[in-house]
C-alpha cells in the first residue's frame, strides 16, 4: 500500500530523576536538549526533547521524569518496546564504549544481527538503549553534541517491539500503515516502511511467555511514526477507526498527534512534521528556558515551583 508515514517521529521514556537523565542524554550520548517544557497531561512533570541542532523527526527522543512522583519501577515485559536504539557511524563503537565506559556506564556487545554490530548500554533509570553502527545514514549529528573525537549519533535507529503474537502485529502494520518485511531471523522481524534506512524500522522480538510490560520508571512509553500534513493524518485515522481505539488529533504545541495500541499492545503514536521546535524560540536557544503552552501560562509560577532546579 502508499502510506504515508515516513518513517520515526520520536521515542517516549518515562524516567526517574531529571538531572541525571539530561545528563545522560546530553553530556553522554550527545544530543541537543531541543525542548524543555511539561508533560501537558501532568503539568508538575518535565517533558524533555533531545535530537538533532533542530529536532528533527527521526532523531528526537523524548523523556518525562517522573521521580517522588508516586510513579513505581516499570515491569519490561510483552506489549512494550524494550530496547531503543541510535544510528552512529561504521567503525565508532570502540570510541563510543571508552566514552560511555568512562562516564562509568555499563556497555556491552550485542550480538550482531542483519549485518550490523552494536553496543547496549543502560541509562540511570533502567532503560536500553543500543548505538547501532552502520554506512548507510547521511543524516548530520548535531555540531555542539560536545562529543569530541566520538562520532556523533545521526539520529534513531529503530526500536524493539517485544509481542506475544508477532504475526498480528507484523499484519497490523503492513495493512494499515505500510510496513514490509525486510529481514528475519529467529525470533525477530524487521519492518520498514519508506525504504529500510536508518530510522525506518522497527523490530518485533516474540515475546514467548514473558509476563505482560507495566509503564513506570525506566521504561518506554511509546513510540511515534511521522506524517508529512494533517491531511494524512486525519486520513489515516479514519482507516484506523474500526481497527484500533484511536484517540482525537492532540495538539502537542510542537506537532499534532493521534495515539493507538497495535495488537500486541504496544503504544504507537502518529505525530506531523510541523510546526517543530523552533515555533515559539529561536533555534540557537532551543531548550534554555521552560516553555509552556498557551493555556497553561496563566499557572506559570505555579508550575515552575513544582519543577525540579536542573542545570544543563
Amino acid at each position: 500500500m502508499d502510506s504515508p508515514i515516513l518513517g520515526l517521529h520520536h521515542v517516549t521514556a518515562t524516567v526517574d530523576d531529571a538531572q541525571a537523565d539530561l545528563d545522560f542524554s546530553t553530556r553522554a550520548l550527545g544530543l541537543r536538549l531541543v525542548k524543555k517544557t511539561v508533560n501537558f497531561d501532568n503539568n508538575s512533570v518535565y517533558h524533555f526533547y533531545y535530537g538533532d541542532e533542530v529536532g528533527r523527526p527521526g532523531t528526537i527522543w523524548t523523556t518525562f521524569p517522573y521521580k517522588n512522583k508516586g510513579v513505581p519501577v516499570g515491569t519490561k515485559g510483552a506489549g512494550q518496546i524494550t530496547v531503543t536504539s541510535f544510528s552512529v557511524p561504521a567503525n565508532s563503537l570502540g570510541t563510543w564504549k571508552q566514552r560511555l565506559r568512562e562516564r562509568g556506564l555499563a556497555v556491552t556487545d550485542a550480538p550482531p544481527r542483519f549485518g550490523e554490530e552494536s553496543v547496549l548500554v543502560t541509562d540511570p533509570s533502567g532503560l536500553v538503549i543500543e548505538l547501532v553502527a552502520n554506512d548507510r545514514d547521511t543524516r548530520t549529528p548535531w555540531p555542539g553534541s560536545g562529543v569530541g573525537d566520538t562520532p556523533g549519533i545521526r539520529g534513531l535507529h529503530s526500536v524493539t517491539l517485544v509481542v506475544r503474537e508477532p504475526r498480528r502485529t507484523v499484519d497490523f502494520m503492513r495493512e494499515l500503515l505500510g510496513f514490509e518485511i525486510v529481514n528475519e531471523t529467529e525470533g525477530r522481524i524487521r519492518v520498514a516502511v519508506n525504504g529500510d534506512a536508518p530510522g525506518r524500522t522497527m523490530d518485533i522480538a516474540a515475546a514467548g511467555d514473558a509476563e505482560w510490560a507495566k509503564n513506570g520508571l525506566g521504561t518506554v512509553h511509546h513510540v511515534a511514526m511521522a506524517v508529512g500534513s494533517d491531511e494524512e493524518q486525519l486520513k489515516l485515522r479514519e482507516e484506523l477507526v474500526g481497527r484500533a481505539n484511536v484517540t482525537p488529533v492532540r495538539d502537542r504545541q510542537y506537532f499534532r498527534s493521534i495515539y493507538f495500541r497495535e495488537p500486541g499492545g504496544v503504544l504507537f503514536e502518529v505525530a506531523t512534521m510541523k510546526p517543530g521546535f523552533a515555533v515559539d524560540e529561536p533555534v540557537p536557544a532551543l531548550g534554555r528556558d521552560l516553555k509552556l503552552p498557551p493555556w497553561e501560562e496563566p499557572n506559570r509560577e505555579t508550575i515552575q515551583a513544582s519543577l525540579p532546579n536542573v542545570d544543563y
